[in-house]
């Protein structure tokens, strides 16, 4: 995904999932949704072991989310990442992200084939640092 098409895509995006958000401010998934909330972003916690994280309420799945999401942004170890984009896809998003250290080619071709666009091994708080520089 180029520039221009991320810059459209956080430009207009307004949910976003983050799967293996941690309610511990020391984990990076904490960092990176407290930091989306504050660009105006509703961050929608998945984690099972969660039952609210930053004020919002947190579910098991994404297929669980009740609301539409733009974004599906990955807090999980790589292999992993297959079953989570197989449960991100039931709910059509515009997005699979798989943040910095996270890289599953198995789940990108997957994303890919059901025409989700797929950002990989990028962190989401520094791309909107970079591509937005007084975010």
């Amino acid at each position: 995904m180029g520039d221009e098409e991320l810059i459209e895509l956080l430009k207009s995006a307004k949910n976003i999932a983050v799967v293996g958000l941690s309610s511990k401010p020391a984990r990076a998934s904490f960092g990176v949704g407290r930091f989306l909330q504050r660009q105006g972003y509703r961050v929608i916690p998945v984690n099972p072991g969660e039952t609210e994280v930053l004020g919002e309420r947190a579910y098991p799945q994404v297929q669980d989310i009740p609301d539409p999401v733009d974004i599906v942004d990955i807090f999980r170890r790589s292999e992993g990442v297959p079953a989570v984009v197989a449960d991100a896809l039931l709910k059509k998003p515009r997005c699979i992200w798989m943040q910095e250290g996270v890289v599953n080619h198995e789940g990108a071709r997957m994303a890919e084939a059901a025409g989700v666009p797929v950002v990989m091994n990028r962190c989401i708080l520094k791309e909107l640092a970079r591509l937005f520089p007084r975010a």
